[in-house]
């Protein structure tokens, strides 16, 4: 088909970036400044990050994968030890289980969920057991009410490494929350929740750094914040006792590399598009349910069913719009897929479950032990979703859909 003949073609990408002159000037001013690596806005952002979440400190870095894995580290996480996660989400949510050295182990989503099943959670815990990664999927905070019934049910079994796995006393929650930036369930903000929280602020979320990630943890648990902010700087500069910003003081050259650690901090060009971002937050994530109501409204009257966004005790982030098609199997799903961007709309799937990757099957993992993983997955297509989209565009992604299921 000639598109430009098509007076109805759109050309509707799946996640463009919202950027405005706001962070534009953000960045210009870190360019002026002379500070473009970690500096005075990197710790500017953490700070707006800890108020808007409701915690003491937040750490910015370079991704939410880098904070994941720091934090497994910062625990003591390593081999002889293992940490519980879903088949269903990106394969970061795994692999920096692997990175530490500890055993990956999956537990099945619930029928018709894309959350783990909390009692096969239980289940899976025993004595080498040290921490669970929830996964928010689509930016809808887990029911972490359920995570923490099922890890205190095994709290005998827990066998803490070092002192801070003592302070715990139970297998430690670590959500990650990549998607869920901005997500309230039963009057908690995402950050408040889960012992740890990581968030990721690459260039297809809500909130954009281009790249980047931050990690919170509660105020409820008894942890210095000082020490564990310590750990966290670092950990993400190579173990060196003073940052670039502290270096610059007068006669302040000096440092110690305390331990041979990782390069993973967040920038001050980065860290000032995330501060104009978060000050325009509120009305992104207004929008993204405005769409999202436009959607369940157009679609699921046919009989296509999505992941609820909103109910009496959570609202999500609104981050990824994931639909089902009823009754078809993965090759129709794909051609689907196919004939959408035929129309000009640009889909996705979240998530192919890991144990279908190869790295994942070279670890031993086999989807048929993942029923409820797959069906989610073999009739999933996730629409455009991003404050980019007009009503228009709204209209035309579902109109296009419907045409092309009921051919």
């Amino acid at each position: 088909m000639d598109h430009r003949i098509d007076s109805e073609y759109r050309n509707i990408p799946f996640s463009p970036p919202d950027i405005t002159d706001a962070e534009i000037e953000e960045v210009i001013s870190s360019l002026k400044s002379g500070w473009i690596t970690t500096g005075p806005k990197t710790k500017q952002f953490e700070q707006k990050i800890a108020e808007y979440v409701g915690t003491r400190k937040a750490v910015c870095l370079s991704s939410a994968t880098a904070a994941m894995e720091l934090t497994l580290r910062i625990l003591g996480i390593g081999p002889g030890d293992e940490v519980i996660t879903t088949p269903y989400t990106y394969t970061a949510s795994a692999s920096v289980i692997h990175h530490t050295g500890a055993k990956i182990v999956l537990v099945d989503v619930s029928p018709d969920s894309y959350e783990m099943d909390y009692d096969k959670l239980a289940e899976a815990i025993n004595e080498r057991t040290k921490a669970v990664i929830p996964v928010d999927i689509a930016g809808r905070m887990c029911d972490y009410d359920a995570i923490y019934e099922a890890v205190n049910s095994k709290k005998g079994c827990f066998r803490p490494n070092n002192d801070i796995q003592e302070q715990f006393g139970r297998v430690i929650v670590l959500a990650d929350a990549a998607h869920a930036f901005g997500a309230e369930r039963k009057g908690k903000k995402c950050g408040l929740a889960a012992d740890f929280t990581c968030f990721s602020f690459h260039a297809v979320k809500n909130l954009t750094t281009a790249e980047g990630g931050s990690v919170v943890w509660r105020n409820d648990i008894g942890l210095d914040d000082e020490w564990l902010y310590s750990q966290y700087m670092l950990m993400s500069l190579h173990g060196q006792s003073k940052d670039a910003l502290t270096k610059t003081q007068k006669g302040a050259w000096e440092y110690d590399i305390v331990y041979p650690a990782y390069k993973c901090n967040m920038t001050d060009v980065l860290a000032g598009i995330g501060l104009a971002q978060l000050s325009r937050y509120e009305s992104i994530m207004r929008r993204r349910h405005e769409i999202i109501e436009m959607y369940d409204n157009m679609l699921l009257p046919t009989g296509i069913s999505s992941l609820k966004h909103k109910g009496e005790e959570f609202i999500s982030s609104g981050h990824l719009y994931l639909a089902r098609i009823p009754g078809i199997g993965e090759q129709e799903r794909n051609t689907i897929i196919a004939e959408m961007a035929e129309a000009g709309v640009a889909c996705n799937v979240h998530y192919k479950p890991l144990p279908m990757m190869t790295a994942y099957r070279n670890l031993g993992f086999d989807i048929k032990d993942y029923p409820n993983a797959y069906k989610q997955y073999e009739n999933e297509i996730t629409l455009p979703l991003h404050t980019l989209l007009s009503d228009e565009d709204a209209e035309y992604v579902c109109g296009k859909l419907l045409a092309i299921i009921k051919k």
